[in-house]
């Protein structure tokens, strides 16, 4: 029984608040929208088997790539986060120390070195690095197997492990922060979504906003505002994490863990979403641009040139 869609079931059980949730909850919750969505689409190829006219509601009788991709997405963003967790869980405790590095660079490959910029005993007081010796001691993640190897490796050249940033499980630092943990949950979520609901509907903008229903779109389609529309639900996931961000970056604001989190979550629900529909909008799986249904009765037209 899915916790998701029978929530009362929830009832008597007791959880302790802790960050593992977020990585239980993203999964549930990935799992819950594709299975909903299979057995939808099971529904939908019997009636198309039956009567031979049943078609979704971009005019094509399948949607197998959608499916596919938002498979393949979720799973790989999913499949990362499950490792971030699940690392420092099987470690022994106390093996990972308070980081703080940079991006974009390896700061605790090795022990030093430019490699393990990291491990040098900087100043506290800086906006990068800090006194290594003070928080906890050197960290190598090349010394570990290669599964945790790449989970914190990984890590290290994307994100600046900022000790103050990051979640602690087990007495280890996770391989990345609150916020990029966010992006990684809200992309597998994403993707699950664009799997259950989304359709290719030639371009990129007509199948990004395919996951919403129609009737809602008929206004946007009759006055061909998909552009704006697209870039306005875009803006609302993305400027948050922006403003928060860069606010932080460039003043003494600082911003917490929870913030952080519900803008990556954003942040990273539009990336998934952005991503699938990018790889599913293909014009050659339609006949013609005639074929392709749109909201509202809406038509491509094709402008030839004098």
């Amino acid at each position: 029984m899915c916790l998701l869609c029978h929530p009362e079931a929830l009832n008597g059980i007791q959880i302790e608040d802790t960050p593992t949730l977020l990585i239980a909850g993203s999964i549930a919750a990935a799992v819950c929208v594709a299975r909903k969505g299979k057995s939808t689409e099971k529904k939908e190829e019997t009636e198309v088997h039956t009567e031979g006219t049943r078609i979704h509601r971009n005019g094509r009788y399948e949607r197998s790539r959608e499916k596919k991709m938002a498979k393949i997405i979720a799973g790989i963003f999913g499949g990362y986060l499950f490792l971030v967790f699940l690392a420092p869980i099987a470690m022994p405790s106390d093996s990972v120390p308070e980081l703080s590095g940079r991006a974009n660079a390896f700061d605790y490959m090795t022990e030093d070195g430019a490699t393990g910029w990291g491990n040098q005993n900087w100043s506290d007081n800086g906006k990068l690095g800090h006194n290594q010796s003070a928080h906890g001691g050197s960290f190598v993640w090349s010394e570990l197997n290669p599964i945790w190897a790449f989970t914190y490796g990984f890590g290290d050249l994307n994100c600046h492990q900022k000790h103050h940033r990051s979640w602690e499980i087990n007495g280890n630092q996770l391989a990345f922060c609150v916020r990029d943990v966010g992006i990684f949950a809200g992309a597998a979520i994403g993707a699950a979504i664009f799997g259950r609901f989304g359709l290719n509907r030639w371009t990129l903008r007509d199948t990004f906003l395919s996951i919403i229903p129609d009737e809602w779109l008929v206004e946007t389609y009759e006055k061909n505002r998909r552009g704006i529309t697209s870039l306005g639900i875009a803006a609302i996931f993305v400027i948050p994490m922006g403003v928060d961000g860069f606010t932080q970056l460039l003043t003494d604001y600082e911003s917490n863990n929870i913030l952080r989190l519900v803008t990556g979550l954003g942040f990273g629900l539009i990336l998934g979403w952005i991503f699938v529909a990018s790889l599913c909008a293909r014009p050659k799986d339609f006949n013609d641009s005639g074929q392709v249904i749109l909201p509202g009765g809406a038509r491509f037209q094709i402008i030839e040139e004098e």
